[in-house]
């Protein structure tokens, strides 16, 4: 490890972290200083068995950042909105990393960044989980560290959880409810991001100063629909719900992930083609659902 570059990896014990830590270690390019709040936790010391150097960065501390920060390359900054669902908070932890980061002269952050879709907008649409990244993206480039901004398509795991097909209150069949109308949704599986992100690492020249779309493919919620109902055996249909209708559901985020949807439909930039160079091994949606057959056993 001595005579490795090292990079150290932010959230390393979570899904986008995780998947950045152990593609990077599998590359043997270069050594991982794996960052978490609690580095007794099986993800952690599963890290370090893959031979990373796991240390306890929080993104709250600053001391903690800068320890955790010294000696190093480079670092892969991903940030958790959905922690304390606070836009403010998350842009106040990726400043700081970006100051901590010029301070030490990093060579190659690279950060899981998102449009300010606020500002795009002029104000008409808000996606707090977006506006934050996007705040933190357009810091980092005012600073002058050399910075690459992935931005990564919705994750197929949300098919498992939150937009999991629904029984249709009229009939033996199940939707998918998504308010997209008929414009394909960009996506990718979370475990395929962290070989991109290595690939990026591996080419410097070619990305430092750059916002890299991250997708494995584009599908209408037909389509998605489609690809379960041809995997699972089951009938599966797009709900066809309006961003208006979707928004009255009533759930917490229910208003967001509507005003994302509406920002989706306006087709922000993610690169399939250059993603599948990134990382030629990334799942399609259909590879993505054979392998998790399993999480849809209570259709």
């Amino acid at each position: 490890m001595a005579n490795k570059k090292v990079i150290a990896v932010f959230g390393a014990t979570g899904a986008q972290g995780g998947s950045v830590a152990r593609a990077i270690l599998e590359s043997k390019k270069f050594a991982v200083k794996a960052l978490t709040r609690d580095v007794t936790q099986p993800n952690a010391l599963a890290l370090r068995d893959l031979g990373a150097e796991v240390v306890k960065g929080d993104l709250n501390d600053e001391t903690s950042v800068e320890a955790a920060l010294k000696g190093a390359y480079g670092a892969f900054l991903v940030t958790n909105f959905w922690d304390d669902l606070s836009t403010e908070k998350e842009v106040c932890q990726g400043k700081m990393v970006a100051q901590v980061a010029k301070r030490l002269g990093l060579k190659h952050v690279v950060y899981s960044g998102l449009e300010n879709v606020k500002r795009l907008t002029g104000g008409k649409l808000q996606v707090p989980h977006f506006d934050g990244k996007g705040e933190v993206e357009e810091y980092f480039w005012s600073t002058g560290v050399p910075m690459t901004s992935v931005r990564v398509a919705a994750y197929f795991e949300n098919f498992l959880t939150a937009w999991k097909p629904a029984k249709a209150p009229d009939g033996d069949y199940y939707t998918l409810v998504l308010p997209m109308g008929d414009v394909p949704m960009y996506g990718i599986s979370v475990a395929d991001t962290g070989a991109a992100v290595s690939s990026i690492f591996n080419s410097p020249e070619e990305f430092i100063g750059k916002a890299v779309g991250l997708s494995a493919e584009a599908l209408t919620v037909q389509q998605y629909a489609d690809v379960l109902s041809k995997c699972l055996g089951k009938d599966i249909r797009d709900a066809k719900i309006t961003p208006e209708a979707y928004k009255k559901l009533g759930f917490p985020v229910a208003e967001e992930v509507a005003n994302m949807c509406l920002f989706y439909q306006m087709k922000p930039d993610r690169d399939v083609k250059l993603t599948h160079r990134l990382n030629p091994k990334v799942k399609s949606f259909s590879q993505f659902v054979s392998e998790n057959k399993g999480a849809f056993k209570g259709l």
